[in-house]
């Protein structure tokens, strides 16, 4: 029970750190997906309610993870970490929209843009000197992937005319399948598109239009060149670690030895969220706490042009999707966490993200 008890607790307790730590990856004058002058970002409203927002997490998060603990004596695995998740999204929700509600109410309230030049600029030398890819952090998730499959090469000829996909509590296998490409392959195929997909994104992600600060374009564009450097090199960390607990599920699967517990699979994946998290907390949102000119606060206050960034919350309805159709750009920085998102009013980037959103679907139709 004890091994079901983490595995249950896994997703929840990730979540409830990655939400508490959201508004500290958020660029300031972003604050819960409010667009604000860097003059108003430590109004008083915007204090109160981080606070507000925190305690509820904080409160509300321990009783979903007593919740959870509960069901995992109740319900199956899969329904009880569904029902886990979905109430952390019911819990998370209310908070952040009340939280984002009313510092926006205050923004309009008090015109925080009345009398400012506000504007968008743009760094051409992304693409004509585009920052370096860094392809040796991806050599160790392309070398496991490879020598996944070269293993189930191998194996193959030799496996059973079943296999087995899950094991009880007591690690006595419960369920198996027919021996075919699809079934001894299936994580090795899941494992490909998901190193492809996350090797081939952060690459792509160099040519992503950047959030740059109107006011310290050069400052900002410097802080945003080390912020796809450290993403990359974090997520990459993070594809090898979750094709390490790839591996050791084939090889399971394939008879290659005693059947280990679940935390030893997970710890993998917790150990990449957890590199992944740390370099969004020390990079921020397009890098806006990396030093600037190599010392920590240096350049910002020296570099002011005078224009704010424009106030664009038009184009982002809550704050997590970006609807724009007169913007070119399929994916722009997200404004919750770090990242990217896709621009839902470009048809190509409906394309794309239905693409995304289908690709394990349709995956698991053809494995079937």
């Amino acid at each position: 029970m004890a091994e079901l008890m983490v595995v249950n607790l896994f997703g929840p307790v990730v979540g409830l750190v990655v939400l508490w730590l959201l508004p500290t990856m958020n660029l300031r004058t972003l604050p819960f997906g409010i667009r604000v002058p860097a003059a108003h970002a430590d109004a008083p409203v915007i204090a109160a309610q981080l606070r507000t927002y925190r305690r509820w997490i904080l409160g509300a998060g321990l009783v979903v993870v007593a919740a959870t603990v509960a069901l995992t004596y109740l319900l199956p695995l899969p329904v009880a970490q569904g029902v886990a998740l979905l109430a952390i999204v019911a819990m998370w929700l209310p908070a952040f929209l009340r939280a984002r509600r009313e510092i926006g109410a205050a923004k309009e309230r008090e015109g925080w843009y009345d009398g400012l030049r506000q504007g968008v600029v743009a760094d051409t030398s992304l693409r004509t000197e585009p920052v370096r890819f860094p392809w040796l952090w991806a050599v160790p998730a392309v070398l496991l992937t490879a020598v996944t499959a070269v293993l189930g090469i191998v194996r193959y000829p030799d496996l059973p005319p079943t296999l087995v996909t899950h094991w009880d509590l007591d690690g006595t296998p419960d369920r198996t399948m027919a021996t075919t490409v699809g079934t001894a392959f299936a994580v090795v195929f899941v494992q490909v598109l998901m190193t492809a997909l996350l090797v081939g994104l952060m690459w792509a992600s160099i040519r992503f239009r950047p959030d740059l600060d109107a006011a310290a374009p050069k400052v900002s564009a410097r802080q945003y060149r080390g912020f796809l450097v450290a993403t990359a090199k974090a997520v990459l960390v993070l594809a090898a670690l979750v094709d390490v607990s790839m591996l050791v599920i084939s090889w399971q699967m394939w008879g290659g030895g005693a059947r280990l517990p679940a935390g030893v699979v997970v710890l993998p994946v917790l150990v990449g969220t957890a590199v992944v998290i740390g370099s969004a907390l020390r990079t921020g949102q397009s890098g806006s706490r990396l030093p600037a000119d190599g010392e920590p606060g240096a350049g910002t206050a020296e570099e002011n042009t005078g224009v704010v960034q424009r106030d664009d919350d038009r184009y982002w309805p809550v704050a997590s999707f970006y609807v724009n159709r007169a913007d070119p750009a399929m994916f722009v920085p997200k404004r919750l966490g770090v990242g990217w998102t896709v621009n839902i009013g470009n048809p190509k980037g409906i394309a794309l993200l239905a693409a995304i959103l289908l690709a394990p679907i349709v995956l698991t139709v053809v494995l079937r």
